[in-house]
């Protein structure tokens, strides 16, 4: 029986570098990407996740690129002023769940804010992601804590969240 190394509890798990430029005005954070995402090195590539759809959703307009095409779609929100990350950068963790987190190491928002510098609102996609809104708030952005797009977030229905994501782009001038 072969094992997976990745699902190997006790390693340290190295999360995906952010998604950012000069134009990124806000920055959506999670937690730490799921297996999925970490396999194919893509944010929100488990396809129950509702965090593409949601924002397809918010720009109806402009037709976002085929999920095929991850770099075109990390164009897509960056030409929006949308940047990605999550809060940390490395973790232990066996499976997607972030209840399973352990011994996290925090990202350097501090080096993204520097490279960002219309940066001014950390969107915290859940609850985990939350925890650390001290941190970005006190880099000077605004922080609103978001439902998480997660499959595991289901007391929430999409319409719900849609229209949290949408009052917190709307109020800070980004639809």
């Amino acid at each position: 029986m072969s094992h997976d190394c990745t699902s190997a509890p006790g390693l340290r798990r190295q999360g995906l570098a952010a998604v950012a430029d000069e134009r990124t005005r806000a920055l959506v954070l999670g937690s730490f990407p799921g297996e999925r995402s970490l396999q194919l090195q893509q944010y929100y590539a488990h396809p129950q996740n509702q965090f593409w759809p949601l924002l397809q959703a918010l720009w109806p307009q402009h037709l976002q690129p085929p999920r095929e095409d991850y770099a075109g779609r990390c164009e897509w929100l960056l030409a929006r002023g949308l940047g990605l990350w999550d809060v940390y950068a490395s973790c232990e963790r066996e499976g997607s769940l972030d209840s399973a987190i352990r011994a996290a190491a925090v990202n350097d928002f501090a080096g993204l804010r520097r490279r960002c510098p219309d940066l001014r609102l950390a969107l915290h996609n859940g609850g985990e992601s939350f925890k650390h809104a001290r941190q970005t708030e006190a880099l000077g952005l605004v922080a609103i804590k978001l439902p998480s797009t997660s499959p595991a977030n289901a007391g929430w229905s999409f319409e719900k969240k849609l229209q949290a994501w949408r009052e917190a782009l709307s109020g800070h001038g980004l639809l």
